[in-house]
């Protein structure tokens, strides 16, 4: 694959920046598209910089013009579940109807390729698990309603205009660059891990487990983690199989190995050497009490392989970001 000039709409967040970042150490030329809303600036050194929003029909074409755009990688949508039930407008808004608005914009500047940053939230409750591709999509929230509705766009946007796509449905993204460039920093978190360490830092009192009665060995919840820099890769591997002339397509991300609540906990204190204060809290409505994914097609297809795949990698990685950036960017 020769080298491309890649949109990263959403390239200032968490995924997006990392993305960015093994874009131009693969050669590649990221232009990085980013409305800061939950972006940091800091961590969008790589590439040129572009303050704006997917929604922005005139800039987004204006900038695939003058920067002849190959491709794109869309990271912009917002994703808080909580967030997306008592406000789904917000999320209706953005993840959909700006994001049609990109659509809009690749189809006008002749852009035919997007990898399309999804969640395993389009599922739902789980029947099996680990979960496939081809499981029943009934998703319980705004949030993984708007990724799976997006989705079907792709698929239209396909057969209308000869967009073609790869769709990448993420479990959860944990851990931080392993050269200790960029890492996680969200207001408000709501991710275990950094939460986790944040309280190892002093920064919190305590981390609160939301249920202890789940059916699993320990009684908490049980979820599949994936680092960073592994996620970042699969969207490389896309890009690549896109520009290879590979048909549409969507694939799992994850490790294919749960670890529960409590077994993230005890590895943050072996880890960091700090005891950690844990208060049991009651079960969060909606939280299902297995989600691992199978990654075996994009595996097969692609010869994705997470390089991290240990929960001690990604919590040390991550320790080692929030250690030298207790605060953040």
């Amino acid at each position: 694959m020769k080298n491309l000039k890649v949109l990263v709409a959403g390239g200032a967040g968490y995924i997006g920046s990392q993305v960015a970042l093994d874009l131009a150490r693969q050669g590649h030329e990221p232009v990085i598209l980013d409305n800061l809303y939950k972006g940091h600036r800091e961590a969008a050194r790589w590439g040129k910089f572009v303050e704006g929003d997917i929604g922005q029909f005139d800039l987004v074409t204006d900038l695939i013009a003058k920067e002849k755009i190959e491709a794109v990688i869309h990271l912009a949508a917002h994703s808080l579940v909580g967030e997306s039930v008592h406000n789904p407008a917000k999320y209706f808004r953005n993840n959909i109807g700006n994001g049609q608005v990109l659509l809009d914009a690749m189809v006008a500047g002749g852009v035919k390729h997007i990898v399309f940053s999804s969640t395993a939230a389009v599922y739902g409750e789980p029947e099996t698990v680990p979960i496939p591709e081809d499981h029943p999509k009934r998703p319980t929230n705004p949030y993984g309603f708007s990724k799976l509705t997006f989705e079907g766009i792709l698929r239209f946007y396909e057969e209308a205009y000869g967009l073609r796509y790869i769709s990448l449905r993420y479990f959860n993204a944990a851990g931080a660059d392993p050269e200790e460039e960029i890492g996680e920093d969200h207001d408000p978190e709501t991710h275990l891990i950094p939460l986790v360490l944040k309280t190892a830092l002093g920064i919190r009192d305590h981390i609160e487990v939301y249920g202890t009665d789940y059916p699993t060995p320990d009684g908490t919840c049980i979820r599949d983690y994936i680092h960073v820099a592994d996620l970042s890769q699969a969207h490389l591997l896309a890009l690549k199989a896109l520009a290879d002339g590979k048909e549409s397509t969507i694939y799992n991300l994850g490790n294919g190995q749960g670890y529960s609540n409590k077994e993230v906990i005890e590895t943050a204190r072996r880890v960091t050497g700090k005891e950690i204060k844990v208060i049991d809290g009651p079960r969060r409505a909606g939280d299902p009490a297995v989600l691992v994914a199978s990654s075996e097609k994009i595996q097969a297809e692609l010869g994705w392989k997470p390089k991290y795949p240990d929960l001690d990698q990604i919590i040390a990685s991550a320790w080692h970001w929030h250690h030298n950036h207790p605060h953040g960017y």
